[in-house]
């Protein structure tokens, strides 16, 4: 199948090589020449052939906005445009709604994976139209993960539904994350422990809390045992304050999330070893960037999106 790709950072770049792998065509754009196919959308569009499907993987907002806007223009009746972004979803209707104009047909795609999506795949949450899904399986297929397509792809619903479901997994993963961090704090203060990294590393098999943001900590801890490279100050993408508003407009009780979000905000005014630990497994699992410890900022080599 052919695609094209709009985006091709830490994230899109390596979708881009996952789909290919896999046999298909993808035609890629990026403001950055070194790295594009392409001079321009209007290449882009010209070099796929019609019925068109183009994937977009830009910053959330404007930047969308604006790409959605150029690519209604450009695009034929009956052609596909898919958001893969961080949008909120509130913006996914407006999308859907200036492409339906010219005809073309909008899903918007939660996508998980960070700088592991290339090999091991990429967790996918699709809304929208179930025919324009149905067209776009091929590619859904080859950029999940291997295994029975229901454990890394779901039609959530219609249009929005996607990146619904994508910001109530990232507000899951702030909760998560603060866990871990607060549980390798306790252990690093207790005195008694005196092999955390083993410790931690024994909780990866049989245990009820094991998980992959596990196996990411204890990889953190054994690139930098006391994680002391890293500043205790975690940003947060807004996925986690969406969730919390929703949590809010819909009546339902999110404490975990809620109070993970606030210790991220905390976590710019004092150091603490347990936001060094979100940190590091903000770096590790997306390759975002940290902040050395009374240093500048250093640039991770993922994509990001918690």
């Amino acid at each position: 199948m052919e695609l094209g790709l709009v985006g091709l950072g830490r994230m899109g770049g390596n979708m881009r090589e996952r789909l290919r792998r896999a046999g298909h065509t993808v035609v890629g754009y990026d403001r950055n020449p070194e790295v594009s196919d392409v001079g321009s959308l209007k290449e882009l569009v010209e070099r796929l052939s019609a019925p068109r499907a183009v994937w977009v993987m830009v910053p959330a907002g404007e930047p969308t906005r604006a790409t959605v806007k150029e690519l209604g223009e450009l695009l034929d009746e009956g052609d596909i445009v898919i958001d893969g972004g961080n949008s909120k979803f509130t913006d996914d209707r407006v999308h859907a709604d200036i492409l339906a104009e010219h005809g073309v047909g909008y899903v918007d795609c939660g996508v998980s994976g960070g700088i592991w999506g290339l090999e091991v795949g990429y967790g996918l949450m699709a809304g929208g139209d179930k025919q324009h899904v149905e067209r776009l399986m091929p590619i859904f297929d080859a950029l999940r993960p291997e295994g029975p397509r229901e454990e890394g792809f779901v039609h959530a619903g219609g249009v929005g539904a996607g990146h619904y479901a994508k910001m109530v997994h990232n507000g899951i993963e702030y909760g998560l994350m603060q866990a871990y961090g607060e549980g390798y704090e306790l252990l690093a203060a207790s005195g008694i422990v005196e092999d955390i990294h083993g410790t931690l590393k024994a909780w990866s098999r049989g245990t009820v809390v094991r998980s992959w943001l596990l196996d990411l900590l204890v990889r953190a801890l054994e690139q930098d045992p006391a994680l002391a490279e890293i500043e205790g100050y975690v940003e947060d993408s807004g996925e986690g304050r969406w969730t919390v508003e929703e949590s809010i407009r819909n009546s339902v009780p999110a404490p975990v999330i809620t109070a993970a979000l606030f210790a991220r905000f905390e976590s710019r005014q004092d150091d603490s070893p347990a936001m060094k630990a979100v940190a590091a497994l903000r770096n590790q699992f997306g390759g975002h960037a940290v902040k050395a410890a009374e240093a500048g900022p250093t640039s991770g080599a993922g994509d990001t999106r918690a």
